[in-house]
């Protein structure tokens, strides 16, 4: 009786070569098709509060600043990214607060404005529609002060040379892999981030990385060259 199974014959040396060259590149292959279609974070969608423009007005007595934003609501320091609502936030200082403040302004063709509230802590009337304002270069105001009627106009600080938000973010995230990489699983971002540029003399972005215990690692960029100026761990 002749057995089913024989003893089969070693490849010849250059086959089995070939064949271990196969298995190589076949490792390859599967390998880069893993990396590639893993999934690709995009950090920017977990900003969930978004300062992209500043406006500033002053006369001899007054001095005003308006902000374009997009803020998670509710408004939560605890990791976790909620939708944004759009709302631009005005603020005046004036001589005094004992007097009756109206704001009147125009975004996108519609008309707004109202009495300003009077934070007493802060020493500044405020004002906020829920209308977006980023994309502006300048934006005009009426204010009646008391009896007093005058116009302001505040200019944006934003310039053809002020870094984008998104780009802002990309140079922290470039320069701090550790920090997201730690946040960062198959399932995504475990965490949120606060952007908002400001102005002292020049503009400046504050960027703050919150995990999910509500911890804060904040970031200052020069946002025109980029420079990361300085770092604050939780």
């Amino acid at each position: 009786m002749h057995t089913i199974f024989q003893h089969q014959k070693p490849y010849p040396q250059p086959i089995k070569r070939l064949f271990e060259l196969l298995c190589v590149c076949l490792s390859v292959f599967v390998l880069f098709t893993c990396v590639s279609c893993g999934k690709k974070i995009d950090y920017f969608s977990y900003v969930s509060e978004l300062r992209d423009n500043v406006f500033l007005a002053e006369n001899e007595r007054f001095s005003l600043r308006a902000y374009a934003l997009e803020k998670e609501s509710p408004y939560v320091t605890d990791g976790i990214p909620c939708e944004k609502n759009v709302r631009t936030e005005i603020y005046l200082c004036a001589p005094s607060g004992d007097k009756t403040c109206n704001i009147l302004f125009h975004l996108d063709g519609n008309e707004y404005g109202g009495e300003m509230s009077y934070d007493n802590v802060k020493g500044e009337y405020f004002y906020a529609c829920p209308a977006s304002s980023s994309a502006l270069s300048a934006m005009d105001f009426e204010i009646t002060y008391g009896k007093e009627t005058f116009t302001l106009t505040a200019n944006s600080v934003h310039t053809e040379s002020t870094l984008s938000a998104k780009s802002a973010l990309r140079i922290v995230v470039d320069s701090e892999m550790e920090l997201f990489s730690s946040l960062t699983d198959k399932y995504g971002f475990a965490g949120e981030i606060y952007m908002r540029l400001l102005y002292e003399d020049a503009p400046f972005y504050y960027v703050g990385v919150i995990n999910r215990n509500g911890e804060v690692t904040a970031f200052l960029l020069n946002a025109t060259t980029g420079r990361i100026l300085a770092k604050r761990n939780p």
